[in-house]
């Protein structure tokens, strides 16, 4: 194998393990200058490998990815409740403070917001709108929560409810807090999640919220996934872990967007 495929193949790792990468990033990790990993990722790009973004370099997980045929992208909620579950819980616990005595929220799905979920005080008095099974069957344990469930097509893979298509009970409701998940964040090209089928639900209710809590473990900052919810400006508030970097710490104190640390 010549350097340049070995190297290729290192792209596409990296790109697969990150969900995304900058070309800097890139070249900084295999050593090698800026112009020849624009090449590569031309190529990449070329063969439907990868979709090169502006500013960023993403693996393409479509059927029409010849090295992705045997491995195509999905998410699982059972597994990936396994990944950082210790910052996770940090984060569900610290959210789980700004749920409030009346308060009427929306709780995304995702196996983070799922932490919220379940640590919300039982005796809390307040209203929920959920479209994920985890959150609907956490919630169910709390007497004094009213439920909206959105209903409709059930997807196993997210745990997701996804409306009809006209959405009337999730347009119709309005909420002073959501809590939102993400798949990556990053600077340029936003929140994004894993499937297309998400973006539709997740947008309408940013809109219809008040405040907007973003709830992500370190490990998703400078990622993208495919499917692109908001503009990183549309977040008030976003709670992560200790293991943010300096760099991410900076960029969202420079936006005005509130950061809280769970400990």
């Amino acid at each position: 194998m010549s350097k340049r495929e070995d190297r290729i193949n290192n792209i596409i790792s990296i790109l697969k393990s990150s969900n995304g990468s900058s070309v800097k990033d890139l070249a900084n990790e295999l050593n090698v200058s800026e112009m020849t990993i624009r090449r590569d990722l031309k190529t990449l790009e070329e063969k439907n490998i990868i979709d090169n973004f502006y500013g960023a370099a993403v693996f393409n997980p479509r059927e029409d990815n010849p090295v992705n045929k045997s491995d195509e992208f999905s998410y699982s909620i059972s597994i990936n409740s396994h990944k950082m579950e210790y910052q996770k819980n940090c984060i569900g616990k610290k959210a789980a403070e700004f749920v409030c005595e009346n308060d009427v929220v929306v709780i995304d799905t995702g196996t983070t917001t799922e932490k919220l979920t379940q640590n919300i005080d039982n005796e809390l008095s307040f209203t929920a709108l959920v479209f994920s099974a985890n959150n609907l069957i956490h919630l169910l344990g709390k007497p004094n929560a009213e439920i909206i469930v959105s209903g409709g097509k059930f997807h196993r893979d997210t745990g997701m409810f996804e409306p009809s298509i006209d959405m009337e009970l999730v347009k119709n409701t309005r909420t002073n807090k959501l809590f939102l998940s993400a798949a990556g964040v990053h600077e340029k090209l936003g929140i994004t999640c894993a499937y297309s089928y998400e973006i539709l639900l997740k947008k309408e209710v940013i809109n219809n919220s008040l405040e907007v809590f973003l709830l992500v473990d370190s490990s998703k900052f400078g990622n993208v996934a495919s499917a692109f919810i908001c503009e990183l400006d549309y977040i008030d508030n976003i709670i992560t872990d200790r293991g943010i970097s300096d760099e991410w710490v900076e960029i969202i104190n420079k936006m005005g967007i509130n950061l809280i640390i769970a400990d």
